[in-house]
């Protein structure tokens, strides 16, 4: 039997990991170019924010919102999937990753 783990908000859940300021805030991730919006945390998504919105449009709704507003930091991101990783591979016997968030796992024997 095999799992998928997908991580929820994965970027956004990152910049939140050593920031427990932000905890139970909105926080955004932009892309490479702070165009638009690449991930979002539950807080955001709640204030309406889309996936994929342009930054221009979010913009405002920043101040009014308290938005906490990031640029993509993938080195951050890369670093906390192998964490991801190394914690589902010392548990099962094979861990096939997907994407930089989602894992195939091996359940057999668990």
């Amino acid at each position: 039997m095999f799992a998928l783990a997908d991580i929820n908000s994965f970027y956004a859940s990152c910049e939140k990991v050593f920031r427990p300021d932000l905890r139970n805030e909105p926080v955004i991730v932009l892309s490479n170019n702070d165009g638009c919006v690449i991930a979002r945390s539950p807080e955001a998504k709640a204030l309406g924010i889309r996936m994929g919105q342009p930054w221009f449009q979010v913009r405002q709704m920043r101040l009014e919102k308290k938005i906490h507003v990031f640029s993509s930091n993938y080195a951050l991101y890369h670093s906390m999937s192998q964490r991801v990783m190394a914690v589902l591979e010392s548990l099962s016997p094979a861990v096939e990753p997907y994407s930089i968030d989602e894992m195939f796992i091996d359940l057999r024997g668990i």
